[in-house]
């Protein structure tokens, strides 16, 4: 007679959890900021000097709120312990950190790319502790 399978321990949130979802809504704020400087609402930096853009950069602006966006729907998945959602922070933090080097070697400076630099690092580091794999079941 078969057996039926054993079922297996309820996933828990660890603190590295929750400190990752915090991370992926602070990386979806920060990308909130970049719609509002594409859009002129907030000032850009170039090491001392800083000014607002005269016009609208609407492509820029609606690419970023879409990657806030998706950020936020990142969190959620993560404060669910859905495994897509460790997944797909991965992807995004790897992706939003080339993009990052890319604009730097587009001549922005480090100061306008260093918060979302050390959110995704911070991301990353802590999406591969052991603890953090085991609770979404990888």
């Amino acid at each position: 007679m078969a057996q039926p399978p054993a079922a297996s321990a309820p996933r828990q949130r660890n603190w590295a959890v929750w400190v990752l979802a915090a991370l992926a809504v602070i990386a979806g704020l920060l990308a909130l900021y970049d719609a509002a400087r594409y859009m002129g609402w907030a000032p850009i930096s170039l090491g001392p000097i800083q000014f607002v853009l005269p016009t609208v950069q609407w492509l820029g602006a609606i690419m970023s709120a879409i990657v806030a966006v998706i950020w936020f729907m990142v969190a959620k998945w993560i404060y669910d312990l859905n495994p897509s959602g460790w997944m797909f922070v991965v992807i995004m933090a790897i992706i939003y950190l080339v993009l990052q080097f890319l604009a730097i070697l587009g001549s922005t400076s480090w100061q306008s790319v260093m918060w979302g630099v050390l959110v995704c690092v911070l991301t990353l580091i802590l999406a591969f502790l052991p603890g953090t794999k085991r609770a979404f079941g990888q």
